[in-house]
């Protein structure tokens, strides 16, 4: 199973927030769709950035005598800008690896030279993984028990 798989289990689209939004807004955002992070993009197809739970949390406590200026900071401020990224056609494993490696829990998918086709979240990965193991163990149940 790969990404492309993964993403299409998922509701569609993906929720971006331009750089010069405010942390404010962005957190509403967050809040309303219920999501971990933002992938940052001027134009909605190009990502300049990701905007994460952990970069809010990090600036905030950075700008704790100054929440105010903190929320009406713009995203570009808060964001994460090194992006660690994948294209559909990578295996579940192979996202496992790099999310472990980076220390990241979003990943931006890409195609296209670059355009953004959605976000894969551990969450998403670990369902996927799980589902798969469920479908090796019928199989194996079904063999075993077939003779």
């Amino acid at each position: 199973m790969n990404i492309r798989d993964a993403l299409a289990q998922k509701a569609p689209g993906t929720h971006t927030v331009t750089p010069d939004a405010t942390v404010r807004s962005a957190l509403a955002t967050l809040e309303q769709h219920n999501i971990g992070a933002l992938v940052v993009s001027a134009d909605g197809a190009s990502p300049d950035g990701i905007l994460s739970e952990r970069d809010l949390v990090r600036e905030m406590h950075r700008r704790a005598d100054d929440l105010p200026g903190f929320l009406d900071a713009p995203v570009s401020a808060v964001m994460t800008a090194v992006l660690h990224t994948c294209t559909g056609d990578v295996s579940i494993e192979s996202v496992m690896q790099q999310m472990t490696e980076h220390r990241v829990r979003h990943l931006p998918v890409l195609e296209g030279g670059g355009t953004l086709v959605g976000v894969v979240s551990i969450g998403d990965v670990v369902k996927q993984r799980i589902n798969e193991l469920e479908f090796e163990r019928d199989q194996l149940d079904t063999y075993v028990h077939q003779g």
